[in-house]
């Protein structure tokens, strides 16, 4: 018989779709204001893997990813994802997002996506939000599914997170300090 314990906090992750730096900028003050600090952020990377944001954000659109200093609940992830729709909502223009943002949690085993879209792999949590096993640590290092995004799958992005999964860890040991990344227009 198995016994139910609580999950440990886990680090919440962002990926972010742009093409304005400004609106990144603002994007990431508001998630910082709710999350707390940044412990990473990516480089912009183009993102040429789908046209499907295009006809809404037109095309050059870029992908950043992030991740937070303070570790959160795992049940909160239905509220951060409809958090962010909101955050993509106010920084909308004529009826259309200026960027997309996809939480997620990185733990030791996994990295799971938020998304109000139902598919076969997705597990429904609440309030309309599924959760999406985009990533499974196996062999030394998260390994992409047959599902997972294409910029998900990148070596560089799964070494990333890997990268940030041993972070936390180390923090969980006490042995790695914390130090918080600055915004891309903050000149510290």
């Amino acid at each position: 018989m198995s016994r139910p314990r609580e999950s440990e906090p886990q680090t919440l992750i962002a990926g972010l779709l742009y093409r304005e730096k400004e609106i990144l900028t603002e994007a990431l003050r508001r998630l910082v204001d709710g999350y707390g600090p940044l412990d990473f952020l990516s480089e912009p990377m183009p993102f040429h893997y789908s046209t499907y944001y295009e006809k809404e954000m037109g095309s050059d659109i870029f992908r950043r990813f992030a991740a937070f200093s303070d570790p959160v609940d795992p049940e909160t992830l239905p509220d951060v994802k409809l958090q962010t729709n909101t955050i993509e909502g106010h920084l909308a223009e004529n009826h259309r997002r200026r960027v997309n943002i996809d939480p997620g949690l990185l733990s030791p085993d996994r990295l799971v996506l938020a998304t109000g879209k139902s598919a076969a792999h997705r597990i429904y949590l609440r309030a309309g939000i599924y959760a999406d096993l985009t990533l499974i640590f196996q062999k030394g290092a998260y390994q992409p599914l047959p599902w997972t995004y294409p910029d998900y799958r990148e070596p560089v992005v799964r070494h990333a997170f890997g990268a940030l999964r041993a972070a936390a860890a180390g923090r969980r040991w006490s042995r790695l300090p914390r130090s918080p990344v600055a915004l891309p227009e903050d000149p510290s």
